[in-house]
C-alpha cells in the first residue's frame, strides 16, 4: 500500500462551501453530486468565488432530492430540485453549457442573502438564478467529463503537500483552501505530481494535469474573509510553468465507491 485516502469532499453548490463525507459514488462527472448547482447571472454567467467571497459562506447539501443550504443570517433554503424544468443556455469561465432553472423562489433567496452579505456589490446578484446540471461538457484534456466544475473532475491533493505548506506560513491553513475532492496520506510532499495512475479502493484515477490556483485560495472559508496566503508564500517555490500549481486534475478511469481508509496504490509513475 502506497497511501490511503484521508478527506473526501463534495461541493454540490458551485463555489459554496464543501461537505465532508466518509464514502461516494464515483461517476464520470466526480463523486455523486458534485458542482451538480450553480449560481448564474441573468445572462447566464457563473458567479464564482473569485469575485464574490461570500459565496463561501454558503453551505450546501443535497441528497439527491432536496438542496438544503444554510448561510449566516437567514433561514435555511430547503429546495425540492428539478430535473426537468426550463433548460437555459449558461457559461462557466465563458464555456458553454445548459442547466435547469430551478425556479423563483431558491433564486429569490439568493438573491436576498448574497446582495446583503455585499451591499456595495448588490447589481451581480439582483435577478441571479440558480441552475442544475444537465446535459454533456467534456474535459479540454483528457477525455474525462464534467458537471460545473471549472474544467475537471477530480482534484487530488496530498496532505503532506499541505502540511510542507504550513511550515513556510506564519499561520497554518486548513484543507478547505483549496477545496479538493480527494485527499491522499503517505504520498509524501507532493507526490501527487509524481504519479500519472492511482488505485484509490476500487476505482482508478488518472491525473491529467496541475491545478493552477486563483485568489478562492486566499478567502477563510468560515468567514469570508481574505488576505495574500497562501498565494504569496507560494509563488516563491510553486510558481511553475506561468502559474502557481499545488494539487493535481484527475479523471475518473475506473468507476466505484470509494471511501475515508481506503488504500491508494501507484498504478504508473508520471
Amino acid at each position: 500500500m502506497d497511501a490511503v485516502l484521508a478527506e473526501l469532499n463534495v461541493h454540490p453548490l458551485k463555489s459554496g462551501g464543501g461537505t465532508a463525507l466518509t464514502s461516494a459514488e464515483l461517476t464520470p462527472t466526480g463523486l455523486l453530486h458534485d458542482r451538480e448547482f450553480m449560481l448564474v447571472t441573468p445572462e447566464g454567467r457563473h458567479l464564482s468565488q473569485r469575485e464574490h467571497a461570500h459565496m463561501a459562506l454558503l453551505r450546501p447539501s443535497f441528497d439527491g432530492a432536496t438542496l438544503r443550504v444554510s448561510a449566516p443570517g437567514v433561514e435555511p433554503l430547503e429546495h425540492a430540485a428539478s430535473a426537468d424544468g426550463p433548460v437555459v443556455d449558461v457559461t462557466v469561465h465563458g464555456r458553454p453549457c445548459q442547466g435547469v432553472d430551478q425556479g423563483d423562489a431558491a433564486a429569490a433567496w439568493f438573491t436576498r442573502f448574497l446582495a446583503a452579505s455585499a451591499p456595495e456589490r448588490r447589481g451581480p446578484f439582483a435577478g441571479c438564478r440558480l441552475v442544475r446540471f444537465t446535459g454533456r461538457r467534456p474535459t479540454s484534456r483528457g477525455g474525462g467529463e464534467v458537471a460545473y466544475a471549472d474544467g475537471y473532475p477530480l482534484l487530488v491533493l496530498s496532505a503532506e503537500s499541505l502540511a510542507d505548506l504550513n511550515t513556510r506560513l506564519d499561520a497554518p491553513l486548513p484543507m478547505n483552501r483549496f477545496r479538493p475532492t480527494l485527499v491522499l496520506d503517505g504520498l509524501g510532499p507532493y507526490g501527487e505530481d509524481g504519479v500519472r495512475l492511482l488505485r484509490v479502493g476500487e476505482t482508478v484515477v488518472e491525473m491529467v494535469k496541475p491545478c493552477t490556483r486563483c485568489v478562492i485560495t486566499t478567502t477563510d472559508q468560515r468567514t469570508a474573509v481574505r488576505s495574500r496566503e497562501p498565494l504569496r508564500t507560494l509563488a516563491t517555490y510553486r510558481n511553475l510553468d506561468g502559474g502557481i500549481q499545488f494539487g493535481q486534475l484527475a479523471v475518473p478511469r475506473r468507476l466505484g465507491t470509494v471511501r475515508v481508509g481506503d488504500p491508494v496504490e501507484v498504478l504508473d509513475r508520471a
